[in-house]
């Protein structure tokens, strides 16, 4: 399937034809389009637009579940190990 700048192989909007399709292989094909997005364009700035796109389907489909989780900003991790931790 061919898609457009926001998603290039289509597999977001294909998620939503996939009857009975689960979180975890919403989480893989998420995965999949984050990897062929172009290197210079932020996921960050990409997934509110594709749930715009998205706002017929159900609040509780898979895929909106997954991209709304895309939109949190990763926890910073806390202590360093090895030697860099402890000379901290």
């Amino acid at each position: 399937m061919k898609g457009d700048t926001r998603d290039p192989s289509g597999l977001i909007a294909e998620s939503f034809r996939i009857e009975g399709i689960t979180q975890a292989e919403c989480r893989n094909i998420f995965l999949d389009w984050a990897l062929k997005l172009p290197v210079q364009q932020d996921s960050q700035s990409v997934i509110p637009e594709l749930l715009e796109r998205h706002a017929d389907q159900p609040d509780n489909h898979p895929m909106i579940q997954t991209l709304r989780e895309g939109l949190a900003r990763a926890p910073r991790p806390g202590r360093r190990g090895g030697r860099a931790g402890r000379m901290s």
